[in-house]
């Protein structure tokens, strides 16, 4: 099933409000630590690549806003994502795959990730998020 841009731009919108919350970014950032281990260990192996801890903490936000555009989607949690799932989906043109499956996620990455290494990571995690739904 195919994410809106109506769902990508509530999720985005919500947040951005949210943002005035200091713990928000924190609780939204831990949460997803919590449940998405060996994404976060992923996106923490990337530190030199995209600039350091606090873009690794920037990438998590990212990730947590795509896997709750996912989660209204599909109307359930992201299940967990493993190396396997991530392996699995990083074949080919990564970026015209997420084009393909998920447009607006697509979309969202490219209006707000500039880090070039960090969008690719970013598209591979959300197009591993698109197949294990």
């Amino acid at each position: 099933m195919k994410i809106a841009k109506k769902t990508v731009v509530e999720v985005v919108s919500e947040a951005s409000s949210k943002m005035q919350d200091p713990n928000y970014s924190a609780v939204l950032v831990g949460g997803f630590v919590q449940t998405q281990q060996p994404t976060a260990q992923y996106l923490s192996a990337h530190e030199g690549d995209f600039g350091g801890a606090e873009e690794v903490v920037n990438a998590i936000f990212h990730t947590a806003l795509i896997a709750q555009c996912y989660q209204r989607t599909e109307g359930r949690e992201v299940p967990q994502i493993s190396y396997g799932d991530l392996d699995q989906v990083a074949d080919g043109d990564t970026e015209h795959n997420l084009e393909q499956r998920q447009p607006y996620v697509r979309e969202y990455l490219q209006s707000n990730v500039e880090n070039a290494a960090m969008r690719k990571a970013l598209t591979l995690i959300a197009l591993a998020m698109d197949a294990v739904y």
